[in-house]
């Protein structure tokens, strides 16, 4: 899928967690609509495949580690170093942990939190001044998760409703500064993070029956709605978060 509505030709665009996924369906995107594309994560090998082939003057991979605060800030001086400015972030990175809340040690904890809520702190910390000075923006890839239970999932959903809650309050923040913050809510999404439920096929089928739209999405599904929040056709839109999950969050949770 391919989404060619917006005009981000000279503005520039960082996303965590660029080298898969959510991630990697979001920079093409924005590199589709001319925008230059700083992709960050842990593995070069990833985030080089993403920008294969693309225009090199208009792409950065950076290897980074956004639990470590450090390592962040390089990454933003970076993007800055090289484009000089920053328009838009996409907060995307994220871990993930499925499966009974007394079995997960503390070092899983550690590595969920430290990703999905320290990293996020340690993004925008270092983000806010480049966007106020470009008038930009951030979107935060979020989750249903993050507004409600889901069974085996105490942790992710803490922490992913915990940044949530940040897009509200710092949109109130750096309203008045220019600076506007929003969020995309996606459901069941099939990338990397999600393969044991893809494929488990009894867990998928009961995944699969709380959606309307009868299918678990795709990156591609979540790119267009980001592009949206982060384009002036969402000028006037700060501290939301913009269901993108099939018609996951219609549902009062009722079999069908």
């Amino acid at each position: 899928m391919t989404v060619n509505d917006y005009a981000f030709t000279g503005k520039t665009v960082l996303i965590t967690g660029g080298g898969s996924g959510i991630g990697r369906a979001i920079a093409e995107a924005f590199l589709d609509n001319g925008a230059n594309v700083a992709i960050s994560g842990r593995r070069r090998d990833k985030l080089d495949a993403v920008l294969a082939g693309r225009p090199e003057e208009r792409t950065l991979a950076i290897e980074a580690d956004v639990t470590d605060d450090a390592s962040v800030k390089a990454m933003v001086d970076a993007v800055v170093d090289r484009f000089g400015a920053l328009d838009v972030l996409v907060n995307n990175a994220a871990a993930y942990f499925n499966g009974p809340f007394g079995d997960m040690s503390l070092d899983q904890w550690e590595s969920i939190r430290s990703t999905n809520i320290d990293g996020f702190v340690h993004v925008v910390r270092h983000c806010v001044g480049p966007l106020e000075q470009s008038g930009g923006n951030v979107v935060v890839v979020g989750s249903v998760s993050g507004l409600r239970g889901d069974w085996g999932q105490a942790a992710y959903n803490a922490t992913k409703a915990a940044i949530m809650n940040f897009v509200q309050s710092l949109a109130l923040d750096y309203g008045p500064r220019g600076v506007r913050f929003n969020a995309v809510a996606p459901a069941l999404t099939i990338t990397d993070l999600t393969k044991d439920i893809e494929d488990d096929e009894k867990a998928l089928a009961a995944a699969v029956n709380r959606i309307a739209l009868g299918r678990p999405g795709q990156p591609a599904d979540i790119a267009p709605a980001v592009l949206f929040l982060a384009s002036d056709d969402a000028a006037y839109v700060t501290g939301a978060w913009l269901a993108v999950d099939g018609g996951t969050s219609a549902s009062t949770g009722q079999a069908h």
